[in-house]
């Protein structure tokens, strides 16, 4: 059976994934807002062969919010100008269907696909923070499952704009004056319970189709919400049989869908620690501890339960309990961290330690992550990974030139892109024009 080549996304996420990756010395102490660090990192993971860099965002702050929340670029304008100094990298960013409109962020996603030249994906968050409400003149806070009833409409909506034109609706004939053809424009008229958007999208398709479809759900609305329209679906499960589970569950459910379920591609989280050797990693595991203190901790954990503030309780004593507190906002991860303090009998501060620099995966030498790796893939838990690193800085040079050179020894690798699109370099399909397809499709 043929191998399985491994994707791999690169989080650019300023000097580091930890909350406090500003503080080490291999990287930028500005790196959130930092345009050549970005680009720095960006160029590295395109030279080695990473099929997409990725850009989280969020919505709401406070004093409590880790530092690279407080000053970092918006997505879209970062990749934007990304995608003037790389040619084969895919470009995704986050864009919230709650607190935004489709027809601007169908315009801005499509106007980066056609700059990229076809590289452009989208992370559709419903924007998980309580607190985001407070930025917007939309209303409280959407519930959980409202959220997700509101995305699947702006998605419709989304991809509806990308239709707009077909292939080769502008002529641009000089000669004759006209620049396109009436017949293959098409106006979208959606009138819905949440959204109204006429069209059509002022801008064409690309070479692509339209942008990739990246998604995150881990609930139970939210798995059902990737498997029907997600693409590309970063995971975060904490073992390799929950990474198992998630996988067959999400695919299985994509085929329920009416979709092939090569045809999404699952991507976990993926945060190594690495060394020569394993004392080596180790010794590397505690830098990065040491960058975070007990504080800081507790503010990190409180922001998945929508800032809540840990620091009202022991820190030795066993995990408080908090009731709902997180319901509404990252419900899937602060379950998975209630269900951990309750089954391992832990203390707040071991909690609040173990969430903020894990150490429960992709841990060791190069050739045991790179072993690692290619048995979540063989075993049938992952696709590839969403590439996040402690501090992107010596680490990620290290990943580069030590564990990359042992997947494509061991045929698991292809640092070689196969496309100039996305879709193409993740081994999803052209997105059709639904248009096109139904004047193609024969009379019954």
């Amino acid at each position: 059976m043929a191998k399985k080549d491994i994707k791999l996304g690169i989080m650019l996420f300023g000097p580091g994934f930890n909350m406090n990756a500003w503080k080490a010395k291999d990287v930028p102490i500005d790196g959130s807002i930092n345009l050549d660090h970005y680009i720095s990192v960006t160029k590295k993971a395109e030279d080695a062969g990473f099929s997409f860099a990725f850009v989280a965002d969020g919505l709401h702050i406070n004093e409590k919010s880790m530092p690279h929340f407080l000053n970092r670029f918006e997505p879209l304008t970062l990749l934007s100008a990304l995608a003037t100094v790389t040619s084969k990298i895919g470009l995704v960013g986050t864009v919230s269907t709650t607190y935004s409109e489709p027809f601007n962020v169908a315009r801005q996603l499509a106007s980066l696909d056609i700059i990229s030249g076809g590289r452009a994906g989208w992370n559709v968050v419903t924007s998980p923070l309580e607190g985001s409400a407070s930025n917007f003149n939309k209303g409280n806070h959407p519930d959980h499952s409202l959220r997700y009833e509101m995305a699947e409409e702006y998605i419709e909506v989304a991809q509806g704009l990308w239709d707009s034109w077909e292939e080769d609706a502008f002529v641009r004939n000089r000669e004759t004056g006209q620049f396109f053809d009436k017949n293959k424009v098409h106006t979208l008229d959606h009138e819905g319970r949440f959204f109204t958007a006429k069209g059509p999208l002022n801008i064409a398709r690309s070479n692509q189709g339209q942008p990739v479809i990246f998604q995150a759900g881990a609930s139970k609305t939210g798995r059902s919400f990737a498997a029907k329209y997600g693409e590309a679906i970063f995971a975060d499960p904490v073992t390799l049989e929950s990474a198992q589970e998630y996988y067959k569950d999400v695919k299985e459910q994509a085929v329920e869908h009416g979709r092939d379920m090569d045809d999404v591609v699952i991507l976990p989280a993926f945060t190594p620690i690495i060394g020569a050797t394993t004392d080596e990693a180790e010794a590397k595991y505690q830098e990065i501890m040491n960058l975070v203190s007990v504080e800081d901790a507790l503010n990190f954990l409180g922001r998945y339960f929508d800032h809540f503030d840990f620091s009202q309780f022991p820190v030795d004593e066993q995990f408080p309990e908090i009731g709902d507190v997180g319901k509404n906002s990252f419900q899937a991860t602060t379950d998975d961290i209630k269900k951990m303090a309750k089954e391992e009998n832990l203390t707040l501060r071991e909690v609040a330690l173990r969430v903020t620099t894990p150490k429960v995966k992709f841990f060791g030498t190069y050739e045991q992550v790179a072993d690692q790796m290619i048995e979540w893939v063989e075993t049938d838990a992952a696709d590839g990974f969403m590439v996040n690193m402690h501090v992107l800085g010596d680490q990620y040079n290290d990943f580069i030139q030590h564990v990359i050179p042992i997947l494509e020894e061991k045929g698991y690798y292809n640092r070689n892109f196969e496309s100039n699109t996305l879709r193409g370099n993740l081994g999803i399909p052209f997105k059709e024009n639904r248009y096109a397809v139904k004047k193609s499709e024969p009379v019954k």
